[in-house]
């Protein structure tokens, strides 16, 4: 393959990455979806390809659509110890961050929601919200009507729209929030952290942080949130083994929420991601598995950080 062909593709690598995360919910199959998008670039004829985006664009929304129809992925997702494989912000996979669809697109409370979602349903739900793309191109890349299009949006919205209402952060704003949880939290005081929380807060774990990542672990009360992270930030020494050492915690955004970072030798050992409304935390998501983390620590590691808020815990 000739140098300028294989720059055409590099120059879209990261819109179809973002693309293909999104569908996917895993940083680890949208790479491996875009690699397989290269490998048929490579062996297309590029006479016959009028414009590389739109082709590259149908190629990668079909593979993806692939890999969440195959046996193996539906298998992985029902025993019920998936969740979407969090993301640092920086990080290119987000993609588009312009407008608010753009953004609640990729939360992880939005991802999860689109587990609802049929295949085709969230392709549409992402080319159209995310990417801004007509029905007529949809239709064109999915094999479906334009009528068939628009009613797969208006459902997909309808299903999604409970996730709504998020509070956009910067990063000072999430240093804030963070500082504020951490040290609620460490006061070991339950009322300090449901007065953080809205009344019908819900959280969820991995159960890594437990040594347990074989089914996710619910908590569906603020007052089961507050006393789960209460107890989990009162420092052991068999959670310090756990955890490998005694890591340095750190406020960043992820996937466009607030999130605290337990790093242990500029390694993420741990990821608390807090969702907000309406200036409280709606939601908690605790992620310490390491194969959901792997890319969140490359981008970690190639960014400059501010002064942890608990330099070792």
């Amino acid at each position: 393959m000739d140098t300028a062909t294989v720059a055409r593709f590099e120059a879209s690598r990261n819109r179809l990455a973002s693309l293909a995360y999104r569908l996917l919910g895993s940083a680890a199959d949208a790479e491996d979806t875009v690699q397989d998008a290269f490998l048929r670039w490579q062996a297309a004829d590029q006479e016959y390809v009028d414009v590389p985006e739109a082709w590259l664009t149908k190629i990668v929304t079909n593979l993806a659509l692939d890999r969440l129809r195959s046996a193996k992925v539906r298998r992985e997702r029902a025993v019920g110890a998936w969740m979407p494989e969090p993301l640092l912000d920086g990080d290119p996979m987000l993609g588009p961050a312009d407008t608010v669809e753009q953004r609640e697109s990729v939360t992880l409370a939005v991802l999860t929601l689109m587990e609802r979602l049929s295949p085709i349903e969230r392709a549409v739900y992402v080319l159209r919200e995310a990417f801004a793309y007509s029905h007529a191109e949809i239709a064109e890349i999915l094999g479906i009507t334009e009528a068939g299009s628009q009613q797969h949006t208006h459902r997909a919205r309808r299903r999604i729209a409970a996730a709504g209402n998020g509070t956009d952060v910067d990063r000072a704003a999430a240093r804030r929030i963070v500082e504020a949880f951490v040290d609620a939290a460490s006061s070991g005081r339950t009322e300090r952290l449901l007065a953080l929380l809205t009344d019908d807060a819900t959280g969820i774990s991995d159960g890594a942080g437990l040594g347990l990542a074989e089914k996710l672990i619910r908590y569906s009360t603020p007052q089961r949130i507050a006393g789960v992270v209460r107890a989990g930030f009162k420092p052991s020494p068999a959670k310090r083994r756990l955890a490998g050492g005694s890591p340095s915690i750190h406020a960043a955004v992820v996937n466009g929420c607030p999130a605290m970072l337990a790093t242990l030798d500029d390694r993420v050992v741990g990821v608390v991601i807090l969702e907000m409304r309406d200036d409280k935390i709606a939601g908690v998501r605790a992620i310490a598995a390491p194969d959901r983390l792997g890319r969140l620590t490359e981008e970690w590691q190639r960014q400059e950080h501010a002064a942890p808020l608990i330099e070792s815990w």
